[in-house]
C-alpha cells in the first residue's frame, strides 16, 4: 500500500503533560486523510501510556453514524482522522496512576467525559461541560498533545477518547468498561454507543410505566435497541423507518406495529394505531423531517426523546402553540443519558439472557476491507457493521 500524505490540521503541539513512557507501537488504521475523503488504511504510531492512561487491544469496533458525520464533516472534528467509537478489546497496558483497569480485562470502550465538572459530579457524565470538546473537536489529549502519529505529523487520534478504527487504541478509566461477559467481541462492539444510546434511552430517559405505548422512529441500530427494550414489557411499540426491510427486522425484535413513513403521514399513522397520540417517542433517524411529524404525534404530555442528528446547524419549524397547548416535552439525550460503568454491564448481562438479541443486526467486516464495509455503509445494506482488526 502506498504511504498516506496527510496535511494535519492540529495546532501546534504545547508539549504540555506527563510524557508517556516507553516506545511509540505501530498500529493499523482506518484514516481519513480530510474531511470529506474516504476512509483508507494507514500504517502509524501510537504512544505508549500516559499514567492515567490504558492501551487496549481492539478486538472489534462498530461503525456508527456518528463516524460517517465525521469523515463527510457533517460533524465538524480535525483531521486527519482515525474515527470508532464502539470499540472492545482487551487491556494490554496501564499507566502507573490508573487503578480500575488491569492487563487481560475485556473492555468496552464508550463516550468520554471530564469527571470534574457538576454534571460529571452529579452523575450524567454525558452532559459533561467538555463534551464536545473531548469526544469531538479536540482530535487531542485535554493537554493539546496527540495520541497517533503517521511519522512526525500528529493523526487525530482522540475521537470520542478512542478511535477505535485502529489495531490499538489509548483510553482512560472513565470510557473504558470492563465486562465479564462471554459474548464474542463482534456483540460486545455496539453495547459502547448503539445499544446504550437507545436501550438507555428507553430505560433512563423515557421510563414508559408498564403497558404504556411505545413509538420509536429510526429502525437502525438504535433504534432497534430501543425497540428491544420497549418490548420487555408487555406494551405496543411502535416503529417508523421508510425501509421495509428495517421495518420487518423491527417486528422480529418486538415491534407490534410498523409505519412506512415514505408511503404514510408518520404522525396520522401514529395516532390511528394508538387511539390517539404517542406518549413517549424515541427519534433516532437523525432527519429533520421525522423529528417535526414526532413532535406532532406526540400526546398531550407526551415526551419525545432526541437521540439522532443530521449535521451541525440543522434546524426545523416548530409549531410553539402546539407544544405549550399540548404540554409536550422535548428532551435531547447523549448516549442514553448513561452511566457507561453502572448501564452497559446491566445491557450486556440483558443481552446474554436473550433480552437484547444484537445479533439480529450485525455484520462483521474485515478492517482492512475497505471498500466493502465503506460501500455496504453507504448503500445502507447493513445496520450495524462491525470490524475486525485480526
Amino acid at each position: 500500500m502506498n504511504p498516506m500524505s496527510f496535511a494535519p490540521n492540529f495546532p501546534p503541539d504545547p508539549g504540555r503533560g506527563s510524557a508517556a513512557v516507553g516506545a511509540r507501537r505501530s498500529v493499523t488504521a482506518a484514516v481519513a486523510g480530510a474531511t470529506g475523503a474516504p476512509f483508507a488504511l494507514a500504517e502509524l504510531e501510537i504512544d505508549a501510556p500516559r499514567a492515567d492512561e490504558a492501551l487496549v487491544r481492539i478486538d472489534a469496533v462498530g461503525v456508527c453514524h456518528a463516524d460517517i458525520q465525521a469523515r463527510t464533516g457533517a460533524l465538524p472534528v480535525p483531521t486527519p482522522l482515525v474515527a470508532g467509537h464502539e470499540g472492545t478489546g482487551t487491556v494490554e497496558e496501564v499507566g502507573s496512576s490508573v487503578s480500575g483497569l488491569r492487563p487481560g480485562d475485556r473492555v468496552v470502550l464508550t463516550f468520554d467525559s471530564c469527571g470534574r465538572c457538576g454534571r460529571c459530579r452529579a452523575g450524567v457524565p454525558s452532559q459533561c461541560d467538555h463534551f464536545v470538546a473531548r469526544n469531538f473537536t479536540a482530535g487531542t489529549r485535554e493537554d493539546g498533545t496527540a495520541r497517533l502519529w503517521h511519522g512526525s505529523e500528529p493523526v487525530n487520534g482522540n475521537f470520542f477518547g478512542q478511535s477505535a478504527f485502529a489495531t490499538y487504541a489509548l483510553v482512560n478509566e472513565r470510557n473504558a468498561v470492563v465486562v465479564d461477559s462471554e459474548l464474542p467481541p463482534h456483540l460486545l462492539a455496539p453495547f459502547g454507543c448503539a445499544v446504550q444510546t437507545g436501550a438507555g434511552s428507553v430505560l433512563s430517559v423515557l421510563a414508559p410505566p408498564a403497558t404504556a405505548p411505545v413509538v420509536v422512529i429510526g429502525a437502525g441500530a438504535v433504534g432497534l435497541s430501543a425497540v428491544m427494550a420497549a418490548a420487555l414489557e408487555e406494551r405496543k411499540v411502535v416503529v417508523v423507518d421508510t425501509r421495509d426491510s428495517r421495518l420487518d427486522l423491527a417486528l422480529q425484535v418486538g415491534a407490534t406495529h410498523v409505519v412506512n413513513a415514505s408511503r404514510d403521514a408518520s404522525d396520522e399513522a401514529v395516532r390511528s394505531i394508538l387511539g390517539g397520540g404517542a406518549p413517549y417517542l424515541l427519534e433516532s433517524s437523525g432527519s429533520p423531517a421525522a423529528l417535526r411529524d414526532g413532535i406532532r404525534a406526540l400526546a398531550t404530555g407526551g415526551t419525545i426523546a432526541v437521540v439522532g442528528t443530521s449535521q451541525a446547524g440543522a434546524t426545523i419549524p416548530l409549531d410553539v402553540m402546539d407544544l405549550v397547548n399540548g404540554s409536550k416535552r422535548l428532551v435531547g439525550v447523549v448516549e442514553g443519558a448513561s452511566r457507561p460503568h453502572d448501564l452497559i454491564p446491566r445491557l450486556v448481562a440483558m443481552a446474554e439472557r436473550g433480552d437484547l438479541p444484537v445479533e439480529r443486526f450485525v455484520t462483521t467486516f474485515p478492517l482492512n476491507d475497505v471498500t466493502a464495509w465503506t460501500e455496504a455503509v453507504g448503500k445502507g445494506e447493513v445496520v450495524k457493521p462491525v470490524l475486525l482488526p485480526a
